[in-house]
């Protein structure tokens, strides 16, 4: 792959974050760290009575690929079920594992295809996928 690891898109991403607050009372909280790197991603969320995620509260503290991903990541989980944020994780990490062929159904995670031979940068893009799946588990347990 010649593509840059680091592009516009993905810079434009990482300066593009959405809900970059904590949330004041979420159900659950979860942090996610890459010993890697040091990238740290800590996500809050909510959850409504149908299960589905209603409110998420970020600070990310990544590289230029760790922000992006949250960015994906928050810009599209808000409705979301348990069941899809644990596919989109796992569909990401299979994809950057080398496992399946084709990138993660979620929208816009092709943008990290130069980053598939450099797996010292996976754990990176899997934190806020990682972090938003455990802590909408925590909140879903909370609620029963």
């Amino acid at each position: 792959m010649n593509a840059p690891l680091y592009n516009n898109q993905i810079l434009r991403l990482a300066a593009s974050i959405p809900f970059h607050e904590r949330l004041e009372s979420p159900m659950a909280s979860v942090e996610k760290r890459s010993p890697v790197c040091g990238s740290r991603v800590t996500v809050d969320v909510n959850l409504d009575a149908d299960g589905r995620v209603a409110a998420i509260g970020m600070v990310v503290r990544a590289c230029a690929l760790g922000q992006a991903s949250a960015a994906l990541m928050g810009a599209h989980a808000v409705g979301r079920t348990l069941a899809e944020l644990e596919t989109a994780r796992d569909e990401l990490t299979a994809w950057l594992a080398g496992e399946r062929d084709v990138p993660p159904g979620w929208p816009g995670l092709e943008i990290f295809a130069p980053a598939l031979p450099h797996s010292a940068r996976h754990p990176s893009i899997r934190l806020g996928f990682e972090a938003i799946a455990e802590a909408a588990r925590l909140a879903a347990a909370e609620r029963v």
